[in-house]
């Protein structure tokens, strides 16, 4: 999507119609193989959480089901001064408890992403002020021109001011552990199409339809039943067996039984999400090696023959079953600023691997513990399993540690001191724009930008940040481009993450259900119509 393009797409007041009435009662069930962490709409920058909360909560921008932004919270906006935007709100909205939205509560939501718990820091950089003109507009101040600014606060999703402070949730939930108490954790009071009825964390949580919403739900959902399955088998099982009516993702294996099967149907498509393999560059020595005295990825050696060691054909033909797309970079192709001509791999050459380890002065390799979840990709352990067994072809031993995405996520962000050495991830740019991961996941971290903080290796290269900065000001298309291809192109060549693939969308689905397939993997129930 191109920058002129999406501008130009943004609509202002498209979704004021009322809801029309529904002739009977219709309940949605659905299967992920995780469960979201948190209900704090602040606690974690994750698209598997972000996308459930966005049944509850919202922004002041939305994206339809073709993925064109339109207003939600705010019914227009302009540029009032290059660093300023001004946002109109969208009047007569109300909280799930009948509280009224105003501009206080966009004023507090900005400030409580910028909390010690939030895993929101990336849209806290985005935001140097957030004052109130008057109950209904808001001028949003950026610390530099920002043309893109509206595409990236989808996922600024607003709060209740005065709910949060009845409730003591004026802070963010750290995913550390230790603060399920805090009542956003497990409460949700939002503007959203549908509110929380139930929360079982690991069991179930149970949305209904809001009676009060704002604005047009196309679908005929009342009530929508989500439920953890950890279990590939027992997942598939309970969409074969009527259980659930659409679970995911589904094991590429999988999608000839269903497609034999009554009743179902795989539905698969391109995701935007990248998976990635990334090294803590940034201790002088790595906590989970047997290297004592220095640490092996500070060398770009050591990186290139961890790329060249990696037979990613092989990951996509066994493991994948030839559903994922290799990738040199960051990036998907359905991402702005993708550039083929950028996107090329290192060959996959074991010998040249050993040599180069040999040069760095591990001619008998070494040993590492990898951090890997086992409940968050398509076939994440299994992907982990078979670059453990590549690696040790050329005398690298790497210790699997494969957990719960919760206990994942909760060691290797940057609330527990990024505790980890090597680790796989994956990534879709909430912006569908090369800035996201240039910014959150390249730059150096720690720094008075804010950038980086995604970075959870700690590669650094200052040129990338001075490369972000003028990447998120540039109007100019062309001089755009040519600095996120250089962008990309040092981070390719330095190493700083090793790209795998491009992961299928990968769903089972019954046949009387119609879903809106979101690139990022989102889950709108807003769109979801049950029975023919």
């Amino acid at each position: 999507m191109r920058l002129n393009k999406t501008m130009a797409a943004l609509l202002t007041g498209s979704a004021l119609l009322a809801a029309a009435p529904l002739a009977q009662a219709e309940t949605f069930r659905w299967a992920f193989q995780g469960d979201t962490q948190t209900m704090d709409p602040h606690g974690l920058f994750e698209s598997f959480s972000l996308g459930l909360q966005s049944n509850l909560y919202e922004g002041l921008v939305r994206r339809n089901e073709k993925m064109e932004f339109e207003g939600a919270l705010a019914e227009r906006w302009e540029i009032v001064s290059p660093t300023v935007w001004r946002f109109h709100l969208r009047k007569g909205v109300k909280f799930h408890n009948g509280n009224d939205f105003k501009a206080d509560d966009v004023v507090f939501s900005g400030q409580r992403i910028n909390t010690k718990g939030s895993d929101m820091k990336v849209i806290a950089a985005l935001i140097k002020d957030i004052k109130a003109v008057d109950d209904y507009t808001v001028d949003v101040t950026t610390p530099a021109p920002n043309p893109i600014l509206v595409q990236q606060l989808e996922i600024f999703y607003i709060m209740d001011k005065q709910w949060s402070e009845q409730n003591k949730t004026t802070e963010a939930t750290s995913v550390k552990g230790g603060n399920e108490g805090n009542y956003a954790n497990l409460h949700a009071n939002g503007t959203g199409p549908f509110m929380l009825k139930e929360r079982q964390p690991g069991v179930k949580t149970v949305l209904v339809r809001n009676p009060n919403y704002w604005g047009k739900i196309p679908g005929n959902v009342t009530e929508g039943i989500f439920t953890p399955i950890a279990q590939d088998a027992t997942r598939v099982a309970a969409l074969l067996s009527g259980n659930v009516d659409l679970a995911y993702p589904v094991p590429v294996q999988d999608w000839k039984r269903l497609k034999d099967a009554p009743g179902v149907k795989p539905l698969t498509g391109a995701e935007a999400r990248t998976i990635f393999l990334g090294f803590d560059q940034a201790r002088d020595e790595l906590k989970y090696s047997n290297v004592k005295g220095k640490n092996p990825f500070k060398d770009v050696r050591v990186r290139k023959a961890f790329m060249q060691a990696i037979n990613i054909d092989a990951i996509k033909s066994k493991v994948m079953r030839g559903a994922s797309r290799p990738s040199a970079v960051m990036i998907a192709p359905q991402v702005n600023g993708y550039n083929a001509a950028v996107d090329k791999r290192m060959p996959y050459d074991p010998k040249a691997a050993k040599q180069l380890l040999a040069d760095a002065g591990y001619p008998n390799g070494f040993e590492v513990t990898m951090d890997c979840p086992n409940d968050r990709y398509v076939n994440d352990e299994q992907i982990c399993q078979a670059v453990a067994s590549m690696m040790a072809r050329v005398g690298v031993k790497v210790k699997v540690f494969a957990q719960t995405k919760s206990k994942y996520f909760g060691k290797v962000l940057a609330q527990n001191g990024y505790d980890t050495s090597f680790f796989l991830l994956g990534w879709t740019p909430s912006t569908f724009d090369a800035h996201n991961p240039i910014a959150s996941l390249f730059a150096c971290r720690g720094g008075p930008d804010k950038l980086g903080s995604f970075n959870l290796g700690g590669y650094c290269n200052p040129k990338i940040n001075e490369l972000a900065a003028r990447i998120q000001s540039e109007t100019d298309a062309k001089k755009r481009q040519a600095m996120i291809d250089e962008a990309n192109t040092i981070h390719r060549d330095e190493v700083g993450h090793v790209p795998l693939h491009q992961q299928p969308l990968s769903w089972g689905v019954s046949e009387k259900v119609s879903v809106v397939q979101r690139p990022d993997n989102w889950m709108p129930l807003r769109f979801v119509k049950v029975g023919k």
